[in-house]
């Protein structure tokens, strides 16, 4: 893999420069030839100016946020310490937009095979951007962590980690969530990497919950999760909130989602339709007439979900 993705990435190189450059790799006389996982060293020539830079490539099968702050800045201190003409530019089969911030903010070259480039340098003047993939591929997912945020049992733990101020440990996790320790374990350490929590050893401190609701978004998909029915509402969605908090004031049977939810937060959130959640054994047809509803099958404005675990509540 390294040897193969080195050559793939010179050749990508090649042609995002085109004609009037010379892209070639740098042959080094300590480096044992068979030794893939080594640095290796490529030069970029202007051949009109005569100008010349030069990048220590690294060359990683996968790549997190974690190895970026853990790996990359200190190589990338000791590149630019060495000489400050050479640039640090990584190479992976893919990577994930959040890396790619990153990589970005730290002044970090990058090339993926799926077409995400970044590549700066001042002298000779190069500035390359370009947007590949922003999932990960097949084949680059092979070798990904096998837990993922998708599913009702990632959604428990990144639920009492946004609701619940840290410090606490995978087992507190674990016995609050009915969770077995093994997955919660896990996907905890999935988040590590993806720098969405911090820990001092086994105590879990910092929580990114921001980042981690944004990501638990991009992995699942309210409508596909939740089966629902769809409704109009004749006398208004106001005049429904007012008959929902006098049918269900006493208990929580009910939890409202989406943006009429976020205007409890923000304000400034409008549209969308009203999506509620709801146990399946107290949604009825007469609780249906009681509201005032008309099912129908598209343009709705209301939208009852059949909650799919009872963390939602």
């Amino acid at each position: 893999m390294p040897r193969h993705l080195f050559e793939a990435g010179l050749d990508q190189l090649r042609r995002l420069f085109g004609e009037g450059w010379t892209v070639e790799a740098v042959s080094s006389h300590h480096q044992d030839p068979s030794d893939w996982y080594a640095d290796r060293v490529i030069e970029i020539r202007s051949t009109d100016l005569g100008h010349t830079t030069r990048y220590v490539v690294d060359l990683k099968p996968t790549l997190t946020p974690r190895a970026v702050s853990t790996e990359l800045l200190s190589k990338l201190h000791l590149v630019r310490q060495v000489n400050s003409f050479t640039s640090l530019l990584v190479m992976a089969p893919w990577i994930s937009p959040k890396t790619q911030d990153l990589l970005r903010t730290h002044g970090i070259n990058y090339l993926d095979l799926t077409r995400n480039v970044w590549i700066r340098a001042d002298r000779p003047a190069i500035f390359i951007y370009t947007e590949g993939q922003t999932r990960a591929p097949r084949s680059a997912s092979q070798s990904s962590p096998a837990v993922t945020l998708s599913g009702s049992k990632a959604e428990r733990l990144v639920r009492i980690l946004a609701d619940v101020r840290p410090p606490y440990r995978a087992t507190d996790l674990a016995e609050a969530t009915g969770l077995s320790l093994a997955y919660v374990s896990r996907l905890l350490g999935t988040l590590e990497d993806q720098l969405l929590i911090q820990r001092d050893g086994r105590t879990i401190r910092k929580v990114n919950w921001q980042g981690l609701l944004r990501a638990r978004a991009e992995h699942s998909h309210l409508l596909n999760l939740n089966p629902y029915s769809g409704f109009i509402a004749p006398n208004g969605t106001d005049y429904l909130l007012n008959q929902l908090h006098n049918v269900f004031a006493s208990n929580h049977l009910i939890a409202i989602t989406g943006s009429y939810a976020a205007r409890e937060v923000a304000p400034l959130s409008v549209g969308g339709q009203l999506m509620i959640y709801i146990r399946p054994d107290h949604f009825s047809d007469e609780l249906v007439d009681h509201l005032g509803l008309l099912e129908v099958k598209q343009q709705a404005d209301v939208l009852f979900l059949d909650a799919h675990d009872p963390v939602v509540f």
